[in-house]
C-alpha cells in the first residue's frame, strides 16, 4: 500500500515505525516504580543515623567492639524496618495502578488492528467506544452519540458530549489521553502522544514541583544536630577538664565516649521507625495506605484539608433523589447502584404502581437508556453512563427486573445540540416513543401532561409550575431530566413526527449524593481546628449544594476564572474564612496550596486526577484515591485512600495525631533517660570518682531496656481530647518548653539518686558500686515511663491496664536486668556482680517517687481544673 494512504485507511506499519522513532513511545516519563535501592538509601538519610554510624566507627577504632557492633546493629535494624514498610506500600501501590489503556484499536495498513498503547503515534487513526480508555490526544473525525468522562483530567463529574471535526468551532471535538468513553463510538486522528498530551503536560508540571521534607523529618534532623553538638561539646569538656586535672588520657577518652553514647539515644531512630510502621499498619486497617512512614505524623498536623468533591465527599454514583410527577413530589430513598429504596410523598411511603404518572416516568427512564445493572456474586455491577444508571436503578427500586424490558425498535440519539434522546419501543398496544433530556429541550415539545386521571392538555400555569420545580431542583445541585412519552403508528416514523406533541410525565432530580459518613467527619475535623477547602472542577451550583449538605454552610463558590483576577493578598483573606472553588485548573490548585503554606498552614491535599498531581506533590501531605486515582496522582502521593472516602482522611488524621503524640512521649522519655545518665556521669566526674557507668552499660540501657519500653509507649491509645485540640504549629518543637522542664526535673532526680546509690556503696568496691548505679538507673528509667503515658490524665483515667504491652515490657526489662546482675554469662559481658537485699531495698525507695509524685501532681492539677471550670460556669 502507498505510504500516503488517506486518513480513512490510517498509517502503514512502515510510516508508523518511522514516526515512533521521531516522537518516541506513547508513555509518560516519571511514571516508574521506585527502585528498591532508592527506598533503602532513604532510610539512612537522617542526622541521628549518621551520628550513630560515626559513634560506631569511633568505638571500633578505640577497640570497643561490642559497643561498635551494638550501635551498627541498631542502625541496620532501623533501616530494615523502614525499608520493609515502604517496599510493602510500593508493592501495594503497584496493584492499584490501572488508569492508562494497555491496548488501542487503530487502522494500520487499511485494516483494524489492536496494538500496544505505547506504539500509538501521531497520525494514527484510532477507534474508541464505550468502556475504552483514550490512548492519546485525538481530534475526532466521526462521533456517534459519543460522551466521555474527563474527571481524571478536569475534575468535572458529568460526561462531556463530543462531536466530529466537521462541527462548529465552539463544539468539543477532542479526546484526551487517560479519559474514559462512557457512551457511543468515535474515530479520530492522534494529535499528540506521551508527554506532548494534556495528560503529559500536567505530569511535567508535577515533576517541576519540589518535594519538601516532612515536619518530623525536619524536627528529628534538628534534634540530631543539637544532640551531635552537645555530645561533641561534652566530650571536649571532659577531655580538657581531665587533662588540666592530670587524669589519664585513656580514661578521659573512655569517659568522653561514655558521655557521647549517653547523650545520643541510640534506640530513638528504630523506635520512631517501628512506631510509624505500626501506625502505618493501623492506618491500612482504616483503609489508608501510607507510602512514606514520615508522612503519617505530618497528616496528624494537618490544619487544612483541600478536598475534591466527586467520589471523595460523594458516592461517585449518580442517584435519583426525587421525581416530580403529576404535580406531586416523590422522594426516593437509597443511594448508589444497589436497587434498594422506597418512594415517599411527604414522608409517607407510596406504591409507585398506584401513581400512573410516576409509574410511566420510571418505565420511560428505564427504556430510554443503554445502561445495565447486573447482579454478580451478590454484588451489583453497573455498566453505562451514570445518569442513565440512576434512572435504571430508580425503576428497579419500583419494579422487579423481570417486569422490565426495553424492546427497542428505533432510536434518535442524544447530541449536544438536541440535549435529548428518544427511543421507539414495542408495547402491547403497538409502538410508543419514550424521550428524556434537558427540561428546556423536552418541555417545548409537550402539549399534554400525565395526571392521575390520564393525559390532559397542558396549561400555562402547569408549565410555570414545571419550570419553578426544575429551578428548585437545580438550585439544590441536582442534574434534572424531563421525561415524556407518545404513542405512534409504527417503528419507522420520522424524528420530527416522533418527538412532536409529547405527553409530559415528570422531572427526575439526579445527584451524586454525599457519603453518609462525610458530614460527621467534617464536623469532627472542624472540632479539631481543621479547615476544609473544597476544590472541584464541577459546576458551582452543584459544588455549593454538596458543600451545604456536608456542613460547609453558607459557603459561596469562587470560580477559577475569578481566582485568576485575585491578588495573593485577596486570596489569602478568602482562605482564612474557608472557601469553595469550582471550575478550577491544575494551576489554580497549586496556587491555593502555595497560598495556604505561605500562611504556615500544614496542607493535606486530596486528588485522583492528573490535574491534581502538581498540588498533591506540593502539599505537605498528598492524598491520592486508590480506586479511581491515576498513576500520576498515586506516584506523587504520600497517602493512598483505599476506599476513596473523605471520612478515612479524618480517621487517618486522628491516627496521625495519636502517633505524633506518642512519638513526643517516647522522645521525651528517651531523652530524659539519657539526660539522667549524663547528669550521673558528669556528677561523678566533678566529684572526681571512678567511672559510674561503663560504655557497655549505657548501650544496654539505651538499646536493650529503653528501646522496648519506649516502643510500647508508642502504642498508647489516643487521649480522649485528641480530636478537640487545635492543630500543632509548624514551628512547635518536638520537645517543647514544658518537655524540656520535665526532662530537666526527671534527669536531675534520676542522676542524683543514681550518684547517691553509687557512692553509698563504693566502699564495697568499684564493680559493686557500678552494678548498683547501673541497676538503679535502669529501674528509675523503667518506672518513670508511667509518668510519660500522659502528663494531663491520671492513671486511673487512662487505665492502668489499657496498654498491657507496656506492662509486659517493663516486667521483661526488669527481669532482664536481674539476669544481668545474677546470671554469670551476662555478668561477664556487662561487668556486673550480684547485689545484696538491703541494696535492693534502697533502690526501691529511690524509685518510688518517680511513680507516685507525678500521679499526685496530675490528680491535684485535675482537681484545680475542675474547680476553675465550676467557677467559670
Amino acid at each position: 500500500m502507498n505510504e500516503a494512504a488517506p486518513p480513512s485507511l490510517g498509517l502503514t506499519t512502515r510510516e508508523a515505525n518511522t514516526r515512533l522513532k521521531v516522537h518516541g513511545p506513547n508513555t509518560l516519563k516519571g511514571l516508574r516504580s521506585v527502585k528498591w535501592h532508592e527506598i533503602l538509601l532513604r532510610q539512612f538519610a537522617s542526622t541521628l543515623i549518621l551520628i550513630l554510624l560515626f559513634a560506631a566507627i569511633v568505638a571500633g577504632i578505640l577497640g570497643e567492639f561490642v559497643d561498635a557492633i551494638a550501635i551498627a546493629a541498631i542502625v541496620i535494624l532501623n533501616g530494615a524496618l523502614g525499608f520493609v514498610q515502604e517496599w510493602r506500600a510500593e508493592n501495594t501501590l503497584q496493584a492499584l495502578r490501572s488508569l492508562l489503556a494497555e491496548t488501542a484499536l487503530v487502522f494500520r495498513d487499511g485494516r483494524e488492528q489492536k496494538i500496544d498503547v505505547k506504539d500509538v503515534v501521531p497520525g494514527d487513526l484510532v477507534i474508541v467506544e464505550a468502556g475504552d480508555r483514550v490512548p492519546a490526544d485525538i481530534v475526532l473525525s466521526q462521533a456517534l452519540a459519543l460522551r466521555v468522562d474527563e474527571a481524571v483530567l478536569t475534575g468535572e463529574s458529568e460526561p462531556v458530549a463530543k462531536v466530529s471535526g466537521q462541527a462548529d468551532e465552539d463544539q468539543d471535538k477532542e479526546l484526551f489521553m487517560g479519559t474514559s468513553v462512557v457512551h457511543g463510538r468515535g474515530t479520530g486522528l492522534v494529535r499528540a502522544t506521551g508527554m506532548q498530551t494534556e495528560f503529559g503536560r500536567i505530569a511535567a508540571l508535577t515533576g517541576s514541583v519540589h518535594s519538601e521534607p516532612t515536619s518530623l523529618q525536619r524536627k528529628l534532623g534538628e534534634l540530631g544536630r543539637q544532640l551531635g553538638l552537645l555530645a561533641f561539646g561534652l566530650c571536649l569538656l571532659v577531655v580538657v577538664t581531665g587533662v588540666l586535672t592530670g587524669k589519664d588520657l585513656a580514661v578521659l577518652v573512655l569517659t568522653g565516649l561514655s558521655l557521647a553514647v549517653a547523650v545520643v539515644p541510640e534506640g530513638l531512630p528504630a523506635v520512631v521507625t517501628v512506631t510509624l510502621a505500626l501506625g502505618a499498619t493501623a492506618m491500612t486497617k482504616r483503609r489508608a495506605l501510607a507510602r512514606r512512614l514520615q508522612a503519617i505524623e505530618t497528616l496528624g498536623a494537618a490544619s487544612v484539608i483541600c478536598t475534591d468533591k466527586t467520589g471523595t465527599l460523594t458516592e461517585n454514583k449518580m442517584t435519583v433523589s426525587a421525581l416530580w410527577c403529576g404535580g406531586t413530589r416523590v422522594d426516593v430513598t437509597g443511594v448508589g447502584y444497589d436497587p434498594i429504596g422506597v418512594f415517599e410523598v411527604e414522608g409517607a411511603e407510596v406504591d409507585p404502581r398506584t401513581l400512573p404518572s410516576l409509574r410511566e416516568a420510571l418505565n420511560c427512564g428505564f427504556v430510554c437508556s443503554h445502561a445495565h445493572l447486573e447482579e454478580q456474586n451478590g454484588a451489583w455491577q453497573a455498566i453505562g453512563e451514570p445518569t442513565e444508571l440512576a434512572l435504571v436503578v430508580a425503576a428497579l427500586k419500583a419494579f422487579p427486573s423481570q417486569e422490565m424490558a426495553r424492546n427497542l425498535v428505533g432510536e434518535f440519539p442524544f447530541s449536544s445540540e438536541r440535549k435529548m434522546m428518544s427511543v421507539i419501543v414495542t408495547v402491547p398496544e403497538g409502538f410508543k416513543v419514550c424521550a428524556k433530556g434537558a427540561p428546556e429541550a423536552i418541555l417545548p415539545l409537550c402539549t399534554r401532561m400525565m395526571m392521575g386521571s390520564g393525559a390532559v392538555a397542558m396549561t400555562s400555569s402547569q408549565r410555570s409550575e414545571i419550570q419553578s420545580t426544575y429551578e428548585a431542583f437545580a438550585d439544590n445541585g441536582n442534574r434534572v431530566l424531563a421525561l415524556a412519552i407518545k404513542t405512534v403508528s409504527g417503528a419507522d416514523v420520522p424524528q420530527d413526527e416522533a418527538e412532536a406533541d409529547l405527553i409530559f410525565l415528570g422531572l427526575a432530580a439526579i445527584i451524586d449524593p454525599p457519603r453518609t459518613e462525610v458530614p460527621k467527619a467534617v464536623a469532627s475535623a472542624r472540632r479539631a481546628g481543621i479547615d476544609i477547602v473544597m476544590i472541584t472542577g464541577d459546576a458551582p451550583r452543584t459544588a455549593a449544594a454538596i458543600g451545604n449538605s456536608i456542613g460547609l454552610e453558607d459557603v459561596k463558590p469562587i470560580m477559577g476564572e475569578a481566582l485568576d483576577a485575585m491578588s495573593s493578598a485577596e486570596l489569602t483573606d478568602l482562605l482564612k474564612q474557608g472557601r469553595l472553588f469550582a471550575r478550577t485548573t491544575p494551576e489554580h490548585k497549586l496556587r491555593i496550596v502555595e497560598c495556604l503554606q505561605d500562611q504556615d498552614a500544614i496542607v493535606a491535599m486530596t486528588g485522583d486526577g492528573v490535574n491534581d498531581a502538581p498540588a498533591l506533590r506540593k502539599a505537605d501531605i498528598g492524598i491520592a484515591m486508590g480506586i479511581r486515582g491515576t498513576d500520576v496522582s498515586k506516584d506523587v502521593a504520600d497517602l493512598v485512600l483505599l476506599d476513596d472516602n473523605f471520612a478515612t482522611i479524618v480517621a487517618a488524621i486522628e491516627e496521625g495525631r495519636r502517633q505524633y503524640t506518642n512519638i513526643k512521649k517516647f522522645v521525651r522519655y528517651l531523652l530524659t533517660s539519657n539526660a539522667g545518665e549524663v547528669v550521673a556521669i558528669i556528677g561523678s566526674l566533678i566529684i572526681g570518682g571512678p567511672l559510674i557507668f561503663l560504655p557497655i552499660h549505657i548501650l544496654w540501657m539505651n538499646l536493650i531496656t529503653d528501646g522496648p519500653t519506649a516502643l510500647t509507649l508508642g502504642l498508647e491509645k489516643g487521649e480522649s481530647d485528641i480530636m478537640k485540640r487545635p492543630p500543632r504549629h509548624m514551628s512547635d518543637s518536638i520537645i517543647g518548653r514544658d518537655g524540656l522542664f520535665i526532662i530537666l526535673i526527671f534527669a536531675l532526680y534520676t542522676g542524683t539518686a543514681t550518684l547517691f546509690a553509687f557512692y553509698s556503696h563504693l566502699e564495697h568496691g568499684v564493680l559493686y558500686a557500678q552494678t548498683v548505679a547501673f541497676t538503679t538507673m535502669i529501674l528509675l528509667e523503667k518506672f518513670s515511663v508511667f509518668a510519660f503515658r500522659s502528663f494531663s490524665e491520671p492513671v486511673y483515667r487512662i487505665g492502668f491496664f489499657s496498654n498491657p504491652l507496656l506492662l509486659l515490657a517493663v516486667t521483661a526489662t526488669v527481669a532482664l536486668q536481674c539476669a544481668a546482675v545474677y546470671w554469670p554469662p551476662l555478668q561477664a559481658v556487662l561487668s556486673t556482680t550480684g547485689l545484696a537485699w538491703d541494696t535492693w531495698i534502697l533502690i526501691i525507695w529511690l524509685v518510688t517517687p518517680v511513680v507516685v509524685v507525678p500521679e499526685i501532681l496530675k490528680f491535684v492539677r485535675e482537681m484545680l481544673g475542675k474547680r476553675e471550670d465550676q467557677k467559670a460556669s
